[in-house]
Order: structure tokens, then C-alpha cells, then sequence
């Protein structure tokens, strides 16, 4: 499928900043990425990286200081950038929902699963007994049991796997086009991270919708998404199709990524961490950001912000001297 032919989510050249009296922190860079119906895409990189603000952005959730300096956010062709709050809450549920990194902090603890649930379907016409009826199924679509005792429970009486669950279904009472999943598995064992992978496949499936996973584990990234993007200090460094981008990667922030990870042939083989750590984003980054930390820089990597070009059909690259 030609993706690009029909983006359901179109992202070019964003900027954002957060920008209070005493500092300004350069969280979004120069962001640039589309989504096709239907469609898993993959934004990975190091925390602080910007992964969890461009989803902020993208659903209009930024801090009072969040700013968006210049470029564009297009769902289904209309510019989201400059609505007012009230034009964006039309967008916001129905055409673009959003899954929040940690549950105990995303979800109130002093009022019921039901009360949380209801509140994201107010708008939509529907009677107090179809509210009711619309949270016991949208609890049994994310495969919580006894959804009708759990309606009146709090979310301190629900393990992690389930709070994610919950979260998941809030992001999808409103029925909406794109899901921003935000870290969905972070602090979960591997068993409960599996399950929550095989809820977002089939859901995605199921209900036809495209999703936008952020994360930092590149086996989530092989197991779920079609293509992948790699963020570095608020840019995006690389893109490609998942498969191409694991086998063969090009620029050598991600090349370090993928061999940070730990080998299953060999698990006594050690570990090959990037060295060196993110650069500060509240000073202005001179030159290509990872410098120095990369192994392949010259002279220019420090003076030069290298463009973003593509080295081979569908493969997009930010670099001097690629792998």
C-alpha cells in the first residue's frame, strides 16, 4: 500500500519549544512524519528525546508553556496547528485518541473506572443507561473480566496490565481514527507487555484504526509497527520500514540503539552502550546533536546540521557519513 497517498496524519517540519522566564527547552526540533490508514508507526528513541511531546502536540495536550513555533499537523488534511481549544476538542477523541504513558498519574484515583469512562463519551448523545452499557463494552473489548463489578472500582484495585487496559479504553470511547500510544508497556513484566501487545494488534485490526507507538524497546517496534522512525534531541535521525531499518541501519545513533540491545545467541557477549549522554536542549546544539557521541563524526558533524535525505527508496536519513 502507497501510504503516503492517502495520510490519515501528516506531520512536516514541526518545532516546538517550552519556553517559561528562566529557560527555553528545545524539545521538538524538526519533526516530519505521515501515518497511512491502517497503519503502525514506530517513534523511538532515548528518553527526552521528544517522542512523548510530539504526541502531545499532535493531539493539542501541551503545557501552558508548550509552544509550537512553526510547521504543520495535518489529520485527514486539515491543519491542527492554531485551533482553538474548542475546534480541537471536535478532532480530539473521535478522530485522534491518545494512550498516556503511566496510568497512575494519567487516571484519578478518587473517582470510579465507570465515572472516568463515562466523562470521555459526554458530547456524543448518548443516555445515561447507553453510557453505562458503551463503558461494559468497551471494558470487555479491552478483555477486562466482570466488567460490570469493575465499573464501580478504583484504579488502586487494578494491577498494572489492567490500569493499561483501562487506559486503552478511554483513549477508545470515542471511537477515534488514530491511537497515540504513548510507552504502552513500560514497567510491565514481559508477560503482561505480550498481552498488551496482542490487545493493541488485534484492536488496531478490529476496529480499522492506525496507531502511533512510542517507545524505546525495539522488540515492540519488530512485533507491532510497519514503519519507524528514530528521534535524537528533538529530531528525527532516521525512517525507514521497520524490517529495513533492524536489518540494515544507516545512521549511527541507530546503529548504537541496536547494538545496546542484549544478544540471545550469546548472553555472556557484553553489552555495547553509546557512550557519552543526550545533549542539554535549553542551549542551542551547534552542528548534528549526536556528534559527540558518534564514532563516524568529522569535522563538519560539528559545524554542519546535516539535512534529511533519502538513501534509498523509503529510507530517510539525517547524516554526513552514514553506516
Amino acid at each position: 500500500m502507497d501510504t503516503k497517498a492517502i495520510p490519515i496524519l501528516d506531520i512536516n517540519n514541526l518545532k516546538m519549544h517550552y519556553i517559561n522566564k528562566y529557560q527555553t527547552v528545545r524539545a521538538i526540533e524538526d519533526v516530519s512524519f505521515y501515518i497511512g490508514e491502517g497503519e503502525t508507526f514506530g517513534l523511538v528513541g532515548e528518553s527526552g528525546c521528544g517522542k512523548s511531546a510530539t504526541c502531545r502536540a499532535i493531539a493539542g495536550l501541551l503545557p501552558d508553556n508548550g509552544r509550537i513555533l512553526s510547521g504543520s499537523i495535518k489529520y485527514r488534511e486539515r491543519e491542527l496547528v492554531g485551533l482553538k481549544e474548542r475546534e480541537m476538542i471536535t478532532v480530539r477523541g473521535s478522530g485522534i485518541g491518545m494512550v498516556f504513558q503511566e496510568p497512575m498519574t494519567a487516571l484519578n484515583p478518587v473517582l470510579t473506572i465507570e465515572t472516568q469512562l463515562v466523562e470521555t463519551m459526554r458530547g456524543q448523545g448518548l443516555g445515561k443507561r447507553q453510557m453505562r452499557d458503551r463503558a461494559i463494552e468497551l471494558l470487555q473489548l479491552v478483555d477486562i473480566s466482570e466488567p460490570e463489578s469493575r465499573l464501580k472500582q478504583h484504579i488502586h484495585q487494578f494491577s498494572g496490565g489492567m490500569r493499561q487496559r483501562v487506559m486503552i479504553a478511554i483513549a477508545l470511547a470515542a471511537k477515534p481514527e488514530v491511537l497515540l500510544a504513548d510507552e504502552p508497556t513500560t514497567a510491565l513484566d514481559v508477560t503482561i507487555q505480550q498481552q498488551i501487545i496482542t490487545l493493541l494488534n488485534r484492536l488496531k485490526k478490529e476496529l480499522g484504526m492506525s496507531i502511533v507507538l512510542v517507545t524505546h524497546d525495539l522488540g515492540v517496534v519488530r512485533m507491532m509497527c510497519d514503519r519507524v522512525a528514530v528521534m535524537y534531541a528533538g529530531y528525527i535521525v532516521e525512517t525507514a520500514t521497520t524490517d529495513t531499518l533492524l536489518k540494515n541501519p544507516r545512521h549511527p545513533y541507530t546503529l548504537g540503539l541496536i547494538n545496546s540491545l542484549p544478544r540471545e545467541h550469546d548472553r555472556r557477549e557484553k553489552l555495547e552502550p553509546i557512550p557519552g549522554a543526550p545533549p542539554d536542549q535549553t542551549g542551542q546544539i551547534k552542528g548534528c546533536p549526536f556528534a559527540p557521541r558518534c564514532f563516524k563524526a568529522g569535522e563538519i558533524c560539528f559545524a554542519e546540521l546535516p539535512a534529511m535525505q533519502e538513501s534509498e527508496p523509503g529510507h530517510f536519513l539525517r547524516c554526513h557519513y552514514s553506516v
